[in-house]
């Protein structure tokens, strides 16, 4: 069983000083990343989180939108879909049984199209949210292209087992390591975390529960100026966003057989993707 960490968006927000601690770099651009996983098992491989998808590349100004490509400074490189890095593992993306998302946020399921054989599990409150769009965030968030191909959706109550003291629902069943869902909804009215067995550990991919990594492994918890405020605004309940990041950092902090890291926070990745 392996698990490969992979970065399926590169950006490079438009000032390094308002996304890194310090305060310095105001003329140059800063890193993030769309950290998804890739988890091989005997049945398949589950993808967790997809990053943008080969369209979206194709078309980035409709599909990805002007304000994305000006403040985030994507990098559109096939290579870096996840579609193209799991071909590149020598995989068919038929291969792909399984996607879980943490939400449907273009920059989390932007892929789901390379994917259209797999089953796609979501929190129901997410779904609906997705589909109705009913907010004017909500509708620059969740882009119905992405899941125009009908996909196979695996709808996940937000209640289920116990889980280190979080509610939770095994996403994907009968499968070894296995894969949770927790729901964290805050950032979006769906989100979940993921948490993945990697042998005696337990990987938790964070989604946007957090985007840098002081957040949750800092003492005391703080964040860059920028990304505290990009949350603030597109979180749909920050309070309820913030409540939940504390309990991620009560579980980072509090079990040494759990890795928490967030979809964005660049050197997180580097860490994990390096072992």
């Amino acid at each position: 069983m392996k698990i490969h960490h992979l970065d399926c968006f590169s950006m490079c927000p438009f000032n390094k000083a308002l996304t890194t601690r310090g305060g310095t770099g105001w003329l140059t651009r800063g890193r993030l990343v769309a950290h998804c996983l890739l988890v091989e098992t005997a049945k398949g491989l589950v993808l967790v989180d997809t990053g943008m998808g080969l369209d979206d590349l194709r078309d980035p100004v409709r599909r990805i939108g002007r304000a994305m490509m000006v403040l985030g400074g994507p990098t559109l490189a096939e290579s870096g879909t996840a579609v193209r890095q799991v071909e590149a593992l020598g995989y068919s993306p038929r291969d792909v049984t399984d996607v879980v998302v943490t939400h449907l946020d273009l920059d989390h399921a932007g892929g789901l199209p390379d994917f259209p054989h797999a089953k796609v599990h979501v929190h129901g409150a997410e779904l609906d949210a997705a589909t109705a769009r009913a907010t004017l965030m909500e509708r620059e968030r969740y882009k119905p292209f992405h899941w125009a191909h009908g996909p196979a959706w695996e709808r996940r109550a937000a209640t289920g087992d116990r889980w280190m003291g979080f509610d939770a629902v095994r996403a994907v069943t009968g499968r070894d390591p296995e894969v949770v869902m927790i729901p964290l909804p805050g950032h979006s009215r769906g989100h979940a975390a993921v948490a993945v067995q990697d042998g005696a550990r337990w990987l938790v991919h964070g989604g946007d529960a957090y985007f840098h990594r002081d957040e949750v492994h800092g003492e005391p918890a703080r964040c860059p100026a920028g990304l505290a405020l990009f949350q603030r605004v597109v979180a749909i309940d920050d309070g309820l966003r913030r409540a939940n990041q504390a309990r991620l950092r009560e579980l980072a902090r509090g079990h040494e057989d759990v890795t928490v890291f967030s979809a964005h926070d660049p050197e997180e990745f580097d860490a994990l993707a390096a072992r």
